[in-house]
């Protein structure tokens, strides 16, 4: 524990633990383990790390938080606090929430829903059918990191070769990491978003990006701060997540072969069976802002105090689900997870990323029904703003 983070007065020594959500212990091994292990101290305590922030543990709460914007922000969605002008939605209270999601709302009705996941079927098959015969694939490299980043490319009309430069800068923003080097890439990132925004201003298109920066808000256009962070909106959330649960329920299935052959047997299983590996693999850790000075189930918090809030630790509560660590894919209550969030804050983008997850078991399994982490390979993981997987090397007989 940094003898540099304070803790304030108002704080009960027994709720301070020393927990980093950049490097709690045994996220090498299992990084949802790890978080798991908070459930055996506090539900809400503080810790001094990441100039310091309350942590709630449990589901319950963290739905409550996540969803009582009244009393808990959204101004503030990641820890620490910076300068940097708000990510839209994401980080805008209500009433003015709303009026900036509906603009992105036209990308993802069911019309646009559907084209846009035949294209990821149409791609997924490709590339499977392309490293098929290899008999081995890097599947983040060549799978994961490929399907759902090239579709929302599509949706957002960015060049296919920027795909490796935007997803460094996503890596560096949800990884922890040299600071330094942290700050060049945000201040590229921010100069490659101010670009875009002239450029889609003088020459519209027909994609998400140029349409959203160009509609009017309140009888208005947006202006240059509200474009930026609607666009740093929209890189935050489709350069990862999807690929890192990809990564997470790729690794299970080949760990896990009886959890494979029910799927391959009984295909019927498949959208239950995503809602229950997002519930049990849930990648997103966010926060909250305390609003004004208030107790909250006797805990005393002060306005401008962040609360951090891991999908992951509702997911895997015994509180909230029966045997959270086991995975059943005929769970009936596996939707209720967090990993969209929760409220009006729900990812827009929530009904195109399952299909995505669906489309991947679904082509896979059809085409390479028994496979295995290659032998002697190492996987690779990493948390922090989004538990990742960042290698992971898979083989099969041909």
């Amino acid at each position: 524990m940094s003898v540099n983070d304070a803790v304030p007065s108002h704080v009960s020594p027994d709720l301070v633990v020393d927990f980093d959500f950049l490097h709690p212990a045994g996220s090498d091994e299992d990084p949802f383990l790890a978080l798991k292990r908070l459930h055996n101290g506090p539900d809400i305590f503080w810790t001094p790390h990441n100039k310091g922030h309350w942590v709630a543990t449990r589901g319950e709460d963290i739905c409550h938080i996540l969803s009582d914007h009244d009393h808990f922000s959204s101004q503030s969605a990641f820890i620490p606090k910076s300068a940097r002008p708000p990510a839209i939605p994401l980080e805008i209270d209500p009433p003015d929430h709303m009026a900036y999601r509906r603009l992105l709302a036209p990308a993802f009705l069911p019309k646009a829903i559907s084209t846009w996941s035949s294209e990821a079927r149409e791609l997924a098959i490709s590339l499977i059918e392309g490293f098929r015969p290899k008999g081995e694939c890097e599947f983040m490299a060549d799978f994961a990191l490929q399907v759902p980043i090239i579709v929302f490319l599509k949706m957002c009309g960015l060049p296919l070769e920027h795909r490796e430069m935007l997803l460094e800068w996503t890596a560096a923003f949800v990884r922890p990491g040299n600071a330094e080097i942290k700050e060049e890439t945000e201040r590229q990132r921010a100069l490659y978003i101010h670009n875009l925004i002239v450029e889609r201003r003088a020459n519209p298109g027909e994609d998400l990006i140029s349409r959203a920066v160009n509609a009017d808000i309140g009888g208005r256009k947006l202006n240059d701060q509200e474009a930026y962070g609607l666009i740093r909106g929209l890189l935050g959330g489709g350069l990862d997540t999807v690929a890192s649960t990809m990564g997470w329920i790729a690794r299970f299935l080949a760990e896990n072969p009886e959890h494979r052959r029910q799927l391959i047997d009984d295909p019927e299983l498949i959208p239950n069976a995503v809602e229950e590996l997002l519930r049990r693999f849930s990648v997103p850790n966010i926060a909250r802002v305390v609003v004004k000075d208030m107790v909250y189930k006797g805990v005393a918090m002060k306005e401008g105090e962040q609360i951090f809030l891991s999908a992951c630790l509702h997911g895997l509560d015994t509180e909230s689900f029966e045997n959270p660590l086991e995975v059943n894919f005929r769970r009936s209550d596996a939707r209720t997870h967090s990993t969209f969030g929760q409220g009006i804050h729900r990812c827009p983008g929530a009904t195109l990323a399952s299909s995505e997850l669906r489309i991947f078991l679904e082509e896979w399994l059809k085409r390479i029904p028994d496979f295995r982490i290659k032998p002697g390979a190492a996987v690779r993981t990493g948390t922090g703003i989004v538990h990742g997987v960042l290698s992971l090397p898979l083989a099969w007989d041909v």
